[in-house]
């Protein structure tokens, strides 16, 4: 897979990217939200690792924003967060993410986890 993933936090992005290149994927990074909307506008991924909580906008609204460019709508987008009170997780899949993942993450389970949400995504239907 080509993975994006949007975090602000150093360590948390060379985990994931350490994770998903031990296995095969790709993975490349953006410390904010509008370098990430800024990347999707102009290259292609499988995925979008979402955080939720970036210093120049909230993960939802990023989110609301990458679902609005053309030709990307039926990229899935899982938030990894550690925001896991009551709520959260239906905000992020109302923001329109496919999934949902709280931190800190499970390092032995978590490509596993973003696999399947993109098997499970790919395989329903997606309206352009």
């Amino acid at each position: 897979m080509n993975i994006l993933t949007i975090e602000d936090n150093s360590d948390n992005f060379y985990l994931e990217q350490y994770l998903f290149q031990a296995h095969g994927h790709s993975v490349t990074g953006t410390f904010d939200g509008a370098s990430g909307i800024a990347l999707a506008q102009v290259q292609a991924f499988d995925v979008i690792l979402l955080d939720i909580q970036l210093p120049d906008m909230d993960g939802h609204e990023v989110a609301r924003r990458l679902l609005s460019i053309p030709d990307r709508r039926c990229i899935p987008i899982i938030a990894v967060t550690s925001f896991a009170m009551e709520g959260d997780r239906q905000k992020a899949l109302a923001a329109g993410c496919s999934g949902y993942i709280e931190k800190p993450i499970d390092p032995e389970t978590f490509v596993a986890q973003v696999e399947r949400i993109v098997r499970e995504k790919s395989s329903g239907s997606c309206a352009e």
